[in-house]
């Protein structure tokens, strides 16, 4: 990689966790449960639920949008959002092993639960991965 390529991942990495972001905040805001977007998307939800989700996603998109103008300069926070991702992966992984999904609704299957919390361990790695090569950088 050369040497803005790695800034240059960070930037349209950011950009696009916030369009990210921003369409699970507009999924759960208006309940369309859609797979990727809402993480338990088979669970029985009520709808003050989805709504505090979308508020902290708008939230979480903001913050990306912001850092992503200028990675290097906001380069702290990017490490403020690997922590909080890590919490979050964690989080995902305590509730996929320690709730009781087929008393909220039979015939719930787990892995796309799991499948959902890896994706956003591995989005984490990248992100990772490019915080560590622009380290030089800032």
């Amino acid at each position: 990689m050369t040497n803005a390529m790695p800034e240059r991942l960070m930037k349209l990495s950011l950009f696009a966790l916030s369009f990210y972001f921003l369409a699970i905040a507009l999924a759960h805001i208006t309940g369309t449960k859609i797979p990727l977007l809402f993480v338990y998307f088979n669970v029985p939800s009520n709808a003050y639920q989805d709504n505090i989700i979308s508020f902290l996603a708008f939230g979480w998109a903001v913050f990306f949008f912001t850092i992503a103008r200028d990675p290097l300069a906001n380069r702290q926070f990017i490490g403020a959002i690997l922590i909080a991702a890590a919490a979050a992966v964690a989080g995902l992984s305590y509730i996929n092993i320690t709730t009781d999904f087929a008393a909220l609704a039979p015939g719930i299957k787990i892995w796309p639960f799991w499948a959902q919390t890896a994706l956003l361990a591995i989005i984490s790695l990248w992100l990772l991965v490019l915080y560590q090569a622009t380290k030089d950088q800032s």
